[in-house]
């Protein structure tokens, strides 16, 4: 299906308006107004792009501003940004791929974050037993904060199983929960158990909640000079200025949206908890219907969502998404017709 004009809440389709809940813009604030003349005030002053190498002797000093202020925001010692979430992810494996030895890999992990040499971290049900036996090395485990297919974050209990010898790099890949999860929406990380031997990574896109293309690498200070001293990174542009000082100035916006969010997420699942076939969490924008014929179901009531087969599991997904400025019309709607298909 093509749509003819970006989405909100609505979406067109050889002229005729549907429902939308699909995409990822989960604070919805890419069409807000409001979002907007802040990124048309930010692009008059720093352009559309700016083309050249971040290590130049000519740096614009929005970089540096933006990279502290999400790297107090994500709480790490350092932050970095480059153009894409993808490209975050591959910066970062490039950089960890130089020293650590073993990869591991979360199930369902998404393709810009899973290493070419990686073990699963569960075999089965079960912890890989080469993870309980490995010692006295540097071992990197890459997950996605919101994995496929579910509506919770991983548990990272299974953390205290390995040896302690080992120096543990976890890299996270918070693109589906950043702006969503965790303290003012800076993701899952700073709830995991901190221990001495442990050293978490996140990298992201800024373009899913956030409204704004563009990626972060957030980590310890070594670790993030280790990315600028790459020489792809050396020959890259940044991301474009101006969406940077726009996610700065756009704080109030997403924390409204956030609120907004978390008042349609309580409305809906309070009426689909009852539902066995929905897949869903109380504080969490995206939930999954069971039955493949849903989104067809869906579309012939004016609804869309989405259904496609995602890289990292084997059967179709439907994925439903509820972004902030959906209104309680719209959403009791879409209850409606879930209700009323789980009946036929």
């Amino acid at each position: 299906m093509q749509l003819e004009t970006s989405p909100n809440t609505t979406a067109i389709i050889e002229g005729k308006e549907y429902l939308f809940f699909s995409g990822t813009s989960y604070l919805g604030v890419s069409m807000l107004p409001e979002f907007q003349e802040l990124i048309f005030k930010s692009i008059k002053k720093w352009g559309i792009s700016y083309g050249s190498s971040r290590n130049a002797n000519l740096k614009l000093d929005i970089y540096q501003k933006g990279e502290n202020y999400l790297g107090d925001f994500l709480n790490y010692e350092d932050a970095v940004t480059v153009s894409s979430g993808t490209l975050a992810s591959q910066f970062a494996l490039r950089s960890l791929d130089t020293f650590v030895d073993d990869f591991y890999h979360m199930p369902k992990t998404h393709p810009s974050i899973l290493p070419d040499r990686s073990s699963p971290v569960f075999v089965g049900f079960t912890l890989n037993s080469s993870l309980k036996e490995v010692k006295n090395k540097t071992i990197c485990i890459v997950a996605d904060g919101i994995a496929a297919l579910e509506t919770q974050p991983f548990l990272f209990n299974f953390l205290q199983e390995i040896s302690s010898t080992n120096t543990i790099y976890l890299l996270i890949d918070e693109s589906h929960s950043l702006g969503i999860l965790g303290k003012n929406g800076n993701g899952i990380s700073t709830t995991i158990l901190s221990t001495k031997n442990l050293k978490i990574i996140t990298v992201s896109s800024l373009g899913k909640a956030f409204g704004i293309n563009g990626g972060v690498i957030a980590g310890a200070t070594d670790f993030i000079n280790s990315v600028k001293k790459d020489p792809l990174f050396i020959g890259s542009a940044g991301m474009t200025p101006a969406f940077l000082e726009s996610f700065m100035q756009s704080q109030q916006i997403y924390a409204r949206q956030q609120e907004k969010l978390k008042e349609n997420i309580a409305f809906v699942s309070t009426k689909l908890s009852h539902l066995k076939e929905v897949s869903m969490s109380n504080n969490y924008p995206v939930f999954f219907f069971k039955d493949g014929k849903i989104a067809d179901y869906l579309y012939q009531k004016n609804i869309l969502i989405t259904s496609f087969y995602y890289p990292a599991t084997p059967q179709k997904i439907n994925r439903i998404v509820i972004n902030a400025n959906h209104t309680k019309e719209q959403l009791e709607k879409l209850v409606e017709n879930l209700i009323a298909f789980s009946q036929i």
